[in-house]
Formats: structure tokens, sequence, C-alpha cells
């Protein structure tokens, strides 16, 4: 794993828990349905993506989509997030924790830990 997917891994964690911190889920069962807002049993991709990018949201004080020295203090020489990006590494993350490859994550894919 490079310098860079570090770093968005390191910062995906960080966003994870900054969007479920406040009241985190004690089950799987609970996690689930915090994501799957069409009560279907299950997480697609955009819901997935929808509920993760909470906490990227919440950082993003002024509302540019770039999470930077302008929301708030930062590591030194951390480099500037943006939203999409970090999007497409919740897509990436989310196809990985697909293990079954339905397109969907249940219970126990979505609590597993990434690969």
């Amino acid at each position: 794993m490079n310098r860079r997917s570090r770093g968005l891994l390191a910062t995906f964690a960080l966003l994870a828990y900054a969007a479920s911190a406040q009241d985190f889920p004690r089950t799987p069962k609970e996690y689930l349905q915090r994501m799957d807002t069409n009560g279907d049993g299950k997480v697609d991709e955009a819901e997935y993506v929808r509920y993760m990018s909470q906490g990227f949201q919440r950082m993003d004080v002024n509302g540019d989509g770039v999470i930077d020295a302008n929301d708030g203090p930062m590591r030194p020489g951390a480099r500037p997030i943006h939203l999409d990006a970090f999007q497409q590494s919740l897509i990436h993350q989310f196809h990985k924790l697909d293990t079954n490859k339905d397109g969907y994550l249940n219970a126990r894919e979505l609590t597993q830990p990434p690969q």
C-alpha cells in the first residue's frame, strides 16, 4: 500500500468515526439500519457513500467540498482532501467489503475489517 493510499484510509477511518461517534451503533444490525435508508435490509453503494460522507461534510466547515486549512487545523504537510476523491475511495472500499459480489452489504459484510 502506497503512502497516498494509507493517507486516504486514515482519513476514511477518521471521517467514518466522525460520522457516527455521537451515538455509535452497538450491533451490526443497528449499524446496517443506520445506512439502510430504503429499509430493504441491505446497504447499496449509494447508501454506503451517503452515510459515510456525513463525517466529511461535518468537517468541511465552509462547505466547499474540500477539507483543508480553511476548515480548521490540519496536521502539518497534510494535503487537502476533496469530496469526490474521498467518495471514490468509499466506492472502492464498498466493493472490497462486498465479499459475495451481489452489489449490497449485509450486516456481516458491513462490519468486517477492510481487506
